[in-house]
């Protein structure tokens, strides 16, 4: 089929171009997904939404066309939290694995996902290998308690690759957009996001409200969904089509903690473990956003 006739809309520059109806989102994304469309098609859709920017019926239009191609993760009616986990660390230690552990302690079912872009960056995943808690090679029920993380290979092949045009153009796509909204599970999730702009804080929480999503929203620490352990940021609840401000942001200039590991594999899993250990303390954004999260996550949780 192809997917010329919607570049023609969206490809017009930033005045010129129009948005896409949900449903023609889907058709176009399902396409690229698909691997039906040339890399030169791809190219121009990355390109071309790079420039317009999503609306929220088009990104919820690019979700349908993901769902509809996921392999979900059984999880048996529970309310598993998710972690999108794309970013990594560059300057500042990537402490998701650090989140997503804590949650795991506190009984939750966690589930991070990702997949690394940028080969300067230390990426969760091998945060997580270091403290032994190893990718998926499957998917697989989550139970309580556990920590599974995913690569996003496993859960959309066309995801995947779509992804990978990053480091060819070397600009992000929909598709990094889209990570950081996906329920990779059979079941409601609630959805820990973050955004790097202010910009993207208003089409997130848009989009999570058109898809019914239940989701946490704050700035992330060098776009990971954990708090900067720092300063605390703000942070909204999104349930049932409602925004719920449940932490103002801590004022003032950027503090310094006293341990902080540097960014490197080694050093950021030691810290980590010694946290978990108690040997450390845990920073209290992080302290704060872990309860945040038991409290939007454990009420609406039910058996199997």
């Amino acid at each position: 089929m192809g997917i010329g006739n919607y570049i023609k809309i969206i490809g017009r520059g930033k005045d010129g171009a129009r948005a896409l109806t949900r449903e023609q989102a889907a058709d176009l994304f399902g396409q690229v997904l698909d691997g039906t469309v040339t890399d030169l098609e791809i190219g121009a859709f990355c390109l071309a939404m790079r420039i317009k920017g999503e609306t929220p019926q088009e990104m919820a239009g690019f979700l349908d066309a993901t769902a509809a191609r996921l392999r979900p993760i059984p999880s048996h009616g529970r309310t598993v939290v998710v972690l999108p986990s794309y970013n990594g660390a560059r300057k500042l230690p990537v402490l998701t694995p650090l989140l997503a552990l804590l949650l795991a302690r506190e009984g939750l079912p966690v589930v991070m996902h990702g997949a690394s872009t940028e080969n300067a960056r230390v990426s969760a995943q091998n945060i997580l290998a270091a403290l032994a808690v190893p990718s998926q090679d499957a998917i697989y029920s989550i139970a309580e308690g556990e920590l599974q993380f995913v690569p996003t290979a496993l859960l959309c092949p066309g995801l995947q690759r779509l992804l990978e045009v990053r480091r060819v153009v070397g600009l992000r796509n929909p598709a990094h957009s889209l990570v950081k909204l996906l329920n990779p599970c059979d079941s409601p999730a609630l959805i820990v996001s973050s955004y790097t702009h202010p910009e993207y804080a208003a089409a997130m929480t848009a989009t999570f409200q058109l898809m019914q999503g239940q989701a946490l929203l704050l700035r992330g620490t060098e776009g990971e969904p954990v708090a900067d352990p720092r300063r605390t940021p703000a942070m909204d609840a999104i349930a049932h089509g409602q925004v719920t401000r449940v932490q103002e942001a801590q004022g003032g200039t950027l503090a310094s903690v006293p341990g902080l590991p540097t960014p490197d594999v080694a050093s950021t899993a030691a810290w980590i473990q010694a946290v978990l250990n108690g040997e450390q303390p845990v920073p209290a954004p992080i302290a704060l956003q872990v309860a945040h999260i038991v409290h939007l996550a454990k009420p609406t949780r039910t058996t199997a």
